[in-house]
């Protein structure tokens, strides 16, 4: 068969399409080539690299990773060890955390950071089992401290005292020279001596307060204890602490809270008075926590004069370290006490509810000002008549307010009506607990136990039901009720036993946690509490690089050992605040 005859302008054709083609690749390759050689180059430096870690990062998309690259404030890379090397240039700190378990830094949803700071300078009664013991505490304070003029102190319980109440002649045994007064652990409660009521001129015919109770004995004579707003009858005479003294007790604050591995709190209570001492820490470099604080507003509501000065504080502090949000009010009391504000009366206490510190509509009214402000409310609400209260003031705020971004919080929620778990299934409504407030040990919890009775008792402290509800839980440790380290909370909210394991399988087991629910609550519920789950709370790219990594991994180790966790290392905004001697 002939060739066909060789046809030259179509291989002219050919060869000019040819080309084309292999121009487009040539200029395909080099582009891949840039490509690679630009993904190949090492990334800007940063200022703190963390490898070989186990690092939980409380983010669903990547959940664990081993290393952590920092600039600035900021996170910039979260994942493999060998990648992260390559953001370590000349000026990176590098650390190896040689297999050391780290978390996001844990936000404290409820302190009062001022008295908390001060009271580490005061006895601590924390942990008191008799009579006994804590006059021994007291004695050893008194002999340390031969020059106070009042001896004050904190931290214990109810139980501790015969009948549940603790009296003048306890007191009277080991300080009778000088006015004392001992504040039980809630707060809610003084104990004082002789001396003290003999200043503040209380005697059998000193009324009740209207916010508050002299307990008296049969015969009518002030035994020492003082119930609620009756304890501002001694209080006022103590002379308040100096400005330096404020300032360095506030400094020692924050080195305990950087220690356990607290990052940021959210202070709830004596913060906003102390704004100048606040700001001169910062300003002095020796803040080493973030703050939101809030300002306190009393019954019957807020004036105008309120809001002024909150707008103030509110312009000149709204950074993400320092920063005026949201208000406080307190609408009952503390079931140990009676004085939380209940549906039913107390078990064995024919007629007592306890009391609401507000007139309902006075409190509807304030919740719906301050939300209509776009300002967020949290509300001391313990008993469940003051839940529902709470409940009820929120829904309407958050549907009519105009504010639908706003998250109110209900603070401490210790009893909740079964009726109302459903209610906590809204975006805007957080509840914030204090998980060690839930220590089962019978010196600290069997006068809660005994006021509410058995019926109500099955709702304590019911942080898994309010989950299961939809609810969105902000952990915290209302310092100095207990102690800021939220080690012994984690474990108490894991366990639901004391810290020595009672009782055997747990107080009301059902409402336990996973370590993973608690972890959440303690950072990135925090975070959410507070509008601010796109900034920090978990450790990922973009988001503020506040973690800790902890002396042991608590996923590993027994429950019963997680208390013993401390922070080896605490970074708050990409600076170590806080590094344990080796």
């Amino acid at each position: 068969m002939p060739l066909k005859a060789f046809n030259p302008g179509f291989s002219r054709t050919k060869l000019k399409y040819s080309f084309i083609i292999l121009s487009f690749a040539i200029l395909a390759i080099s582009a891949a080539a840039i490509f690679l050689v630009s993904c190949a180059r090492k990334p800007e430096p940063a200022d703190l690299v963390i490898i070989n870690a186990k690092v939980y990062t409380v983010n669903p998309p990547q959940p664990w990773a081993e290393a952590v690259a920092v600039k600035g404030e900021q996170i910039v890379f979260v994942g493999p060890t060998k990648q992260a090397r390559r953001y370590a240039g000349p000026a990176t700190r590098l650390i190896d955390a040689r297999g050391q378990l780290l978390l996001p830094g844990f936000q404290d949803s409820h302190v009062h950071f001022v008295s908390g700071s001060l009271n580490l300078n005061r006895v601590d009664l924390a942990g008191t089992r008799s009579v006994e013991e804590i006059q021994e505490r007291i004695r050893r304070f008194v002999a340390e401290h031969p020059d106070l003029e009042w001896i004050q102190g904190r931290g214990w319980m109810y139980p501790a005292f015969p009948g549940n109440m603790p009296h003048k002649k306890f007191l009277d045994e080991v300080v009778p020279d000088k006015p004392a007064i001992m504040r039980c652990a809630d707060g809610h409660t003084s104990w004082v001596n002789s001396k003290a009521l003999a200043l503040a001129g209380i005697n059998r015919n000193t009324p009740d307060p209207p916010d508050g109770k002299i307990v008296r004995d049969e015969r009518g004579e002030p035994t020492g204890a003082l119930l609620e707003g009756a304890s501002s009858l001694v209080s006022r005479l103590i002379p308040e602490p100096t400005d330096e003294e404020k300032y360095e007790a506030l400094v020692r604050g924050m080195k305990e809270a950087v220690r356990w591995g607290v990052t940021a709190a959210h202070g709830l209570g004596g913060e906003f008075e102390e704004l100048g001492l606040l700001d001169r820490l910062r300003q002095e470099g020796k803040q080493t926590i973030r703050l939101v604080i809030t300002m306190w507003i009393d019954e019957p509501g807020p004036t105008e004069k309120d809001f002024q000065a909150y707008a103030e504080a509110s312009a000149k502090y709204h950074d993400h370290w320092l920063a005026v949000r949201g208000v406080k009010l307190m609408l009952d009391g503390v079931i140990d006490s009676g004085t939380g504000a209940m549906l039913d009366p107390y078990e064995e206490q024919k007629g007592n509810q306890g009391k609401l510190f507000w007139e309902p509509d006075d409190y509807l009214k304030a919740v719906l000002e301050f939300s209509r402000c776009g300002i967020q409310v949290s509300t001391h609400s313990i008993g469940d008549k003051a839940i529902r209260l709470s409940l009820e003031a929120y829904e309407k705020a958050l549907k009519e307010s105009g504010h639908p971004e706003l998250r109110h919080k209900i603070e401490h929620v210790e009893c909740i009506a079964a009726e109302d778990f459903v209610r906590f299934n809204h975006p805007g409504i957080i509840a914030s607990f204090q998980p060690l407030h839930a220590d089962p040990d019978p010196v600290w919890m069997a006068a809660w136990i005994k006021n509410v009775g058995p019926e109500r008792a099955q709702r304590a402290f019911a942080w898994k039901s309010v989950l299961k509800a939809g609810g969105h839980l902000a952990f915290g440790s209302d310092w100095p009720v207990v102690t800021i380290n939220p080690w012994p909370g984690v474990q108490v909210a894991l366990t639901r036993q004391s810290l020595e394991g009672f009782p055997e399988g747990g107080w009301i087991p059902k409402e336990k946690l996973s370590l993973e629910e608690i972890i959440h609550a303690y950072t990135l519920g925090g975070a959410y509490a507070l509008n601010e789950e796109n900034l920090r709370g978990s450790i990922e790219p973009g988001k503020l690089a506040d973690m800790i990594l902890l002396n042991q991994n608590i996923f590993e180790i027994p429950a019963s050992q997680i208390h013993k966790t401390e922070s080896v290392l605490t970074v708050v905004g990409g600076r170590i605040m806080h590094q344990a001697e080796k």
